[in-house]
């Protein structure tokens, strides 16, 4: 577990570790999901040091805008199919 991370992610780290863990995972396994879930987590809030906010931006524009085209079409009288 990085010194970077923070008491939260440290706690979320472990609980991930634990739930793959009780799926059945390899301990090595359940170590590299929550690694992994925890960092994706910490680029998305901009916690990383790369995080750059043009790309949050980006990424947040692009899914807002295929569910907003999504409703428009099934709220049309005679949407497309």
């Amino acid at each position: 577990m990085p010194s970077s991370w923070s008491n939260k992610r440290e706690r979320q780290y472990e609980k991930i570790k634990r739930s793959a863990k009780s799926r059945g995972r390899s301990s090595g396994t359940a170590k590299r999901i929550a690694a992994a879930t925890v960092n994706k987590t910490r680029r998305r809030k901009g916690e990383t040091k790369g995080a750059s906010k043009a790309r949050r931006r980006t990424s947040r524009s692009s899914k807002r805008s295929s569910t907003s085209r999504g409703r428009a079409a099934a709220g049309r009288k005679g949407g497309r199919r």
